[in-house]
């Protein structure tokens, strides 16, 4: 039976490319000749201009992104600007922050100026984790964790799958987010890029199906949303991903890459007899 309400999130890509880390399946590490755009800051109205549009189709999560790898004194003062000036537009959004490594007084401080939610995925195991990344640890991601929650604000955490873990690791992923209890999980299903070093093809569906049913038998009270990958891995027919779990997406676009129109996703969406939830609670 399908859940009721579809929550609807998007991402602001306020920040991109330029990322000196080297995890192996991001487009936006110098690393990796992806040719992606880059710049330093969005200007905050285009983010404000966004943050409408998109809110026109029922989004309640707005997500600001930047690349790098954490929270510097810069970078923690222009997401503040950009989220007081979203909350004094009164578009009434639930506000996400995604800047990488972050202390606890940086995020308290974020908390002060209007975000509610920091999101710091894991990405993968914390044995498989050495595979895909060099430049900082597994455990640096979890503490970033740990600090959200100490600061008060909500915890948005997931992971990539299908980047060549083991279903042993995948487990071991769930069991680590499981520890840390987040509101909301992203799951990404890994998309090759012939610049980047991973070489895995896309998953199957039935693979697919099958974390994200494992993902919600590990995390039953999170939000579940269907992010990187649901298009190319799920095609045009997306029904059972709503009746394995699936209780909110990414409306939009991506980080460097374009999601579908909302417009087309709210069509679908109804066309199941879903509805788009109102309230940003669970």
């Amino acid at each position: 039976m399908f859940k009721k309400e579809i929550f609807l999130c998007s991402i602001s890509n306020v920040s991109s490319g330029n990322c000196a880390e080297d995890c192996a399946y991001c487009t936006q590490s110098v690393h990796y000749k992806t040719n992606v755009q880059t710049y330093k800051y969005k200007p905050i109205e285009t983010i404000i201009s966004e943050a409408r549009n998109l809110k026109s189709y029922g989004m309640l999560g707005f997500c600001l992104v930047t690349s790098g790898r954490g929270l510097d004194h810069e970078k923690c003062e222009y997401i503040a600007r950009a989220a007081r000036a979203l909350k004094d537009d009164g578009l009434d959004l639930h506000l996400i922050a995604c800047c990488g490594r972050a202390d606890e007084d940086s995020l308290r401080y974020l908390k002060q100026n209007g975000i509610d939610s920091y999101n710091h995925n894991l990405e993968t195991s914390q044995s498989f984790f050495s595979k895909i990344c060099t430049t900082h640890t597994w455990e640096e991601r979890y503490e970033t964790c740990q600090n959200a929650l100490r600061a008060g604000l909500g915890l948005c955490s997931g992971g990539i799958f299908g980047l060549g873990e083991s279903w042993v690791q995948r487990m071991e992923l769930l069991d680590s987010l499981r520890s840390l209890n987040p509101h909301s999980t992203p799951i990404n299903f890994f998309i090759n890029n012939p610049a980047l070093p991973i070489t895995e093809s896309v998953m199957s569906r039935d693979e697919a199906l099958e974390c994200i049913i494992m993902a919600r038998e590990y995390l039953p009270r999170a939000r579940l949303m269907i992010a990187g990958g649901r298009e190319l891995v799920f095609g045009q027919d997306q029904r059972d991903l709503y009746e394995s779990g699936i209780d909110a997406i990414v409306l939009g676009n991506y980080l460097t890459t374009k999601g579908r129109t909302p417009k087309d996703d709210i069509n679908e969406l109804q066309s199941y007899g879903l509805s788009i939830a109102t309230s940003c609670h669970n």
